[in-house]
């Protein structure tokens, strides 16, 4: 406990070194940005960095409008033992000669975008402009899930993560293996590899079948530390746990997952983040069912507990480490439906993230929740229908073919979605949703234009524009 303590005093004053140096060589914004089951955090920052660098679609962010923002330019991360994010890639993907999405996020990256701004009032003109680093901090969503381990123990954890497997289809196979273990015999390692394959199998399908909650996140994206004992383990029932048995090892391991890998990540980024954006694929979590929405309200609660919300002052950074000033909770892919639903969906979004949202107002921290696109896939169009007509959206599959496409109706209020999630309904009693997954349209984009949005100018208003 005292070499946790001195580690964590140690990284903390590290950090402030770093912000110190920051607050005298110009301001310094560290925007994390993190999402649940392909919501999109590639786009999102590939689009919102070409949109600052080109603002021509931005007339929405403060400083765009007034003309305050003079210039915008890359420049190296400032972290150097961290990967640099790698926009030109991820943008000509986009919007190359062949557009498709870029590669999903698997690991931590960092980018810097620095601003030329203009102070206005009376002394802006004698001042001359001023620099704002923006830096981009790109982590896994399941990365953020897993913060909330921290305060739980092995047996905690275990009821929670048995109950969800037994509310969910892809659970099966890994409850039936389960049933056959006794928790309290001598631990052997091939059972234990075993058992938890059959659980990082599990996670993987309910991941792919639209739940949010899917931790440990290490497990889905292992990386270098595939096959470890931090890596090994999984939930068992409540028991005796003697000396040298599975569950005895199993709560060891937990705890090691969390020191040696939740932590750290705690401490060396999450920790020194000021704003954060979490991208939802609300729409996804609405076709998949009740269920995988209920999941998702439940996991947007989840989150805020990983979060240290309040007002960032000069005096309570030094004595209290940075904590996270505004969330912005997304839901992706505006551009699926049309306009005349985003409000239905931001509505939904809202009602999504409401104990979130309150935790986080009386901390202190502001909160926003909005529906956006941050790649523009679809145009609108009306079209015939039964005597009647249908608002739809129309854009390129990914077989090259255009379609159009009526998801159907949003409830105008949300709670029609959340109460049948929170019952545990199999399926819609009042009708489906559907989902369709188009690819980017290309095309040539205009000298200082970026890729074509929805919101995007006002999300980054809502996150920077106070600083502008």
């Amino acid at each position: 406990m005292i070499g946790e303590a001195i580690d964590g005093v140690t990284t903390r004053a590290e950090a402030l070194a770093r912000d110190l140096t920051g607050r005298f060589q110009g301001n310094t914004i560290r925007l994390g940005v993190t999402g649940l089951s392909r919501a999109g955090k590639t786009v999102f920052i590939t689009s919102l960095v070409a949109n600052l660098l080109n603002r021509g679609r931005m007339p929405g962010l403060t400083g765009v409008s007034t003309g305050a923002i003079r210039a915008a330019y890359l420049q190296p991360q400032p972290d150097d033992t961290l990967p640099r994010f790698d926009f030109e890639t991820h943008l000509d993907a986009m919007t190359g000669a062949e557009p498709h999405w870029p590669e999903s996020t698997r690991a931590i990256s960092e980018l810097r975008l620095s601003l030329k701004v203009q102070p206005g009032g009376l002394l802006g003109g004698v001042r001359g402009p001023r620099t704002l680093h923006l830096d981009i901090v790109d982590y896994p969503g399941e990365w953020l899930l897993d913060l909330g381990l921290l305060e739980k123990s092995f047996a905690d954890w275990s009821e929670n993560a048995l109950t969800r497997a037994r509310q969910r289809t892809p659970g099966a196979a890994f409850l039936a293996a389960l049933a056959k273990v006794d928790p309290d015999a001598p631990f052997a390692e091939p059972d234990a590899a075993r058992l938890a394959d059959l659980w990082r199998r599990y996670l993987t399908d309910a991941k792919e079948a639209g739940f949010s909650d899917c931790s440990p996140g290490r497990f889905l994206l292992p990386g270098e530390m595939a096959g470890s004992p931090a890596l090994t383990f999984a939930p068992l029932p409540p028991s005796e746990a003697p000396k040298g048995s599975m569950a005895r090892e199993f709560e060891r391991r937990f705890e090691a997952y969390k020191r040696e890998v939740v932590k750290p990540f705690f401490r060396a980024h999450f920790a020194r983040i000021d704003r954060q954006v979490v991208l939802v694929d609300a729409l996804g979590a609405i076709h998949a069912g009740p269920q995988a929405v209920d999941d998702l309200r439940v996991a947007m609660t989840d989150i805020l507990t990983a979060f240290r919300p309040g007002r960032n002052a000069f005096l309570s950074e030094i004595f209290r480490g940075k904590r996270v000033e505004k969330i912005l909770f997304a839901a992706t892919k505006a551009d699926h439906i049309h306009h005349t639903q985003h409000g239905r969906l931001t509505r939904i979004m809202e009602a999504l993230t409401d104990d979130a949202r309150r935790r986080a107002d009386y901390a202190g921290a502001r909160t926003a929740s909005m529906a956006l696109a941050s790649l523009r896939t679809t145009t609108e169009d009306t079209v015939p229908h039964e005597g009647g007509t249908l608002d739809v959206v129309r854009g390129r599959l990914e077989d090259g073919r255009r379609a159009a496409f009526w998801p159907g109706e949003l409830p105008e209020d949300p709670q029609a979605l959340l109460s049948q999630g929170r019952r545990g309904e199999a399926a819609w009693l009042d009708g489906d949703y559907e989902v369709m997954r188009f690819v980017p349209q290309g095309g040539v984009m205009k000298p200082g234009e970026g890729p074509p949005h929805i919101r995007l100018d006002r999300a980054a208003d809502f996150l920077i524009g106070d600083k502008l």
